[in-house]
């Protein structure tokens, strides 16, 4: 029976002892088909390493990894505005990271890397508008708006969908956007009159245009690819570019200062900067720019060369003090409103 027992124990030792799986904790401030398109197939390329992903609009996430910074859960933030990676960068929430595809990224990617000392980088780019359904605007005899001014046309009273700038990276970029265009007390009163024509201010940057689509709105005022995408999909949208001039959005990726799984976050951070993973993107209705210079851009993409596009200060409007105070202006003045 002893001789028994030894040899099935020697049996056991020789068994293959399967590695423990590596886990890396994401959060993801794009569309979530976006978000579940790189989980599906990051696990499908690195079996070894299984992804929790959290999907949370920019402004949900920066408040998220603010709350947890003692405790951090969080390992890798991707996507959203780059406005609130800035700021998180300059809060010591995200730690420095040079990845080795620095030097394969767009020259506004590397330079978003550079004013951050390499707290997060560029992954996407996108240009700031919105979208109209077209058949909702022939029934009511509305004309389609060419500038920032048209969108306080009585006839789109109540036709009017933006997020909330607290909750969305989006709404924030148009905030600053109009304040660079206009000067900050002239933005604001633009915002107080354009509050007339608005039926409801959305937590996701997204869903105004979405809303548009369905025909539950008039108009969204969203990144110029979201409307693309709705197009894309058979929606009647046409994407609207403003007159004056408009901003854009770096959209970024940020490494969480304290993250448990270092190595892993490492690892998601170069292969979601490789051409491939990004030439994938239009397989999940992502019309952005890409960061990666050999990636090529999607055809349906807005063509950033035909926009006006305004010197967007992502320093300023990224920084802690500035962004906390035109938030607060905007709860004050405007979200405190009643909608009609």
């Amino acid at each position: 029976m002893t001789t028994l027992k030894n040899a099935l124990l020697g049996c056991v030792a020789l068994l293959p002892v399967s590695a423990a799986a590596g886990e890396l904790n994401l959060i993801c401030s794009a569309d979530v088909v976006i978000c579940e398109k790189l989980v599906s197939e990051f696990e499908a390329s690195h079996s070894d390493i299984d992804v929790n992903m959290v999907r949370l609009s920019s402004g949900e996430a920066y408040a998220k990894i603010r709350a947890e910074a003692r405790n951090p859960q969080t390992d890798l933030w991707w996507g959203g505005t780059g406005d609130p990676h800035l700021q998180a960068a300059a809060d010591g929430l995200s730690m420095e990271y040079k990845s080795p595809m620095l030097d394969k990224l767009q020259d506004w990617a590397q330079m978003q890397a550079k004013t951050s000392d390499y707290h997060t980088v560029g992954v996407y780019s996108g240009a700031l508008g919105w979208g109209f359904n077209t058949k909702i605007f022939e029934e009511k005899g509305i004309k389609a708006p060419q500038c920032w001014s048209d969108l306080l046309d009585p006839a789109l009273k109540g036709e009017i969908q933006i997020a909330d700038p607290n909750s969305s990276g989006t709404a924030y970029t148009t905030l600053a956007t109009l304040v660079q265009i206009m000067g900050e007390d002239e933005a604001f009163d633009f915002l107080r009159k354009m509050h007339a024509n608005v039926s409801q201010y959305t937590k996701s940057g997204s869903a105004p245009v979405k809303a548009a689509a369905r025909g539950e709105t008039g108009l969204g005022i969203v990144f110029q690819h979201d409307a693309v995408a709705q197009a894309v999909e058979g929606f009647p949208v046409e994407v609207g570019s403003p007159c004056e001039g408009t901003g854009y959005e770096i959209g970024s990726m940020s490494m969480i200062e304290g993250t448990q799984n270092e190595e892993e976050a490492k690892v998601f951070y170069d292969w979601v900067l490789t051409s491939e993973v990004q030439g994938m993107m239009p397989e999940a209705g992502s019309f952005q720019i890409p960061s990666n210079a050999s990636a090529k851009a999607p055809k349906e993409a807005p063509d950033l060369s035909k926009i006006k596009l305004i010197d967007y200060d992502f320093a300023e409007y990224g920084s802690a003090e500035r962004r906390k105070a035109l938030l607060a202006r905007w709860d004050k003045e405007v979200g405190s409103l009643p909608l009609q």
